[in-house]
């Protein structure tokens, strides 16, 4: 599996600095009888925690829309997967 780095996002509150890091994964997954193809995922990384979330779609358009929403609303690890399921 492969990691392509996309952005990070910082938010600077009262109290701390949040700082999350976005990669979109790369992999391939076995679609039919041993045909393999291209898949991508999310992986999200901040100072204590990350989630990586592999296999969620062939498409670089669908993964490029979802990473932009990732970003502009500044998903965190522990809320990633909500929004992921309502993506999906």
């Amino acid at each position: 599996m492969r990691e392509l780095y996309v952005n990070t996002q910082k938010e600077t509150g009262s109290e701390a600095q949040l700082k999350f890091d976005y990669y979109i994964l790369i992999d391939q997954m076995e679609v039919n009888g041993g045909l393999f193809c291209e898949s991508y995922g999310i992986k999200i990384v901040g100072a204590e925690e990350s989630i990586s979330i592999p296999n969620l779609t062939t498409s670089i358009a669908r993964i490029d829309g979802l990473m932009e929403l990732l970003i502009r609303n500044f998903v965190t690890p522990t809320t990633a997967m909500d929004v992921v399921n309502d993506w999906l």
